[in-house]
């Protein structure tokens, strides 16, 4: 479970151990893994240690020993596995990231505290908020791993739930706005703000932490998305990059877009004012929407306007039998 490990006197690798058991985690397959992959890893394993001692870690976690792992991450792991034994130059990078965690939420929580910490934000600070809001919280579990699945199923250019996880930004920054919207309903706005520009420094998604968002969300690409404050998205909602989703400057309170459930928003598409987009409806690249937009139909151009569907026409028609 140690993320980033220094052994500096170049001990033996079943000499390493996770936070619970050292005897275990030298047992387990990720310390025989380790031995047969190349040199010792005092010279692999770069990046400076987290500071555990400093770290509560929450029970809901486990050893990476135990058998009871939840089948993505045994999935992502295997495939890190794989990966660095095809590039061995990889090794350092898949064991740092994803092979010496114990949980997904663990290794997304230190995965997101390496990106968006600086010299005046301490890594182990940002760990600690990411593991907690992560780990204690069921409804992030389960989103973060339907997210993992989502892109995984619905963008092509994925190629597995390891890629998704370690270089999918959209992916990394939707994660980051749900611990930032948990600290939000904590009370603890200053520290959600500051996590939200942070995102939108490193990964250019500037989502605010009031925004609701559902599970199962992909964020193609990702550059360029602005979710506003009052905006609420659904489940299994897609959005490509130069989107937004944002207000008309003429009012205030609330002033965001609602979309539904199974929306797809194109390319520089921008959703402006407090209207909404159905579940199923589709907006093209490049459209601005300033109307609701039925469920199950498609929008497009600038302003939008909006397409008759065959799903649509049939629904009239029943309607006016």
């Amino acid at each position: 479970m140690a993320a980033c490990i220094d052994n500096p006197k170049g001990e033996p690798a079943n000499k390493w151990c996770c936070l619970r058991s050292s005897q275990r985690l030298a047992r387990c397959s990720l310390c025989r893994f380790a031995k047969a992959c190349g040199p010792s890893f005092s010279n692999l394993v770069s990046c400076r240690a987290i500071n555990w001692g400093s770290v509560k870690i929450p029970d809901t976690t486990v050893c990476p020993c135990d058998e009871d792992e939840d089948d993505l991450w045994v999935k992502i792991r295997e495939k890190a596995q794989s990966d660095a034994k095809q590039e061995p130059i990889l090794l350092n990078y898949y064991y740092s990231l994803v092979l010496s965690h114990s949980s997904l939420e663990i290794a997304l929580a230190n995965h997101l505290a390496m990106k968006l910490s600086n010299s005046t934000l301490s890594r182990d600070a940002v760990f600690k908020v990411f593991l907690e809001a992560f780990a204690e919280d069921h409804e992030i579990k389960s989103a973060i791993r339907d997210d993992i699945k989502a892109t995984r199923e619905r963008d092509p250019a994925c190629i597995s739930y390891v890629h998704c996880f370690l270089h999918f930004k959209g992916f990394q920054a939707c994660q980051a706005h749900r611990a930032a919207h948990k600290l939000r309903s904590q009370g603890r706005l200053s520290l959600a703000l500051l996590i939200q520009s942070r995102v939108s420094e490193v990964f250019a998604v500037d989502i605010h932490p009031a925004a609701k968002i559902g599970r199962g969300i992909v964020l193609d690409h990702a550059t360029g998305i602005v979710i506003g404050e009052t905006a609420v998205i659904g489940d299994n909602v897609t959005i490509l990059h130069n989107v937004t989703l944002g207000g008309t400057g003429k009012v205030s309170g609330d002033r965001h877009p609602k979309i539904g459930n199974a929306v797809l928003i194109g390319a520089g598409a921008k959703i402006l004012g407090n209207i909404r987009v159905g579940e199923g409806a589709k907006i093209g690249a490049g459209s601005l929407v300033l109307k609701e937009v039925p469920p199950h139909s498609t929008a497009v151009g600038n302003p939008a306007r909006v397409l008759t569907t065959p799903t649509v026409q049939a629904n009239r028609e029943h309607v006016n039998q």
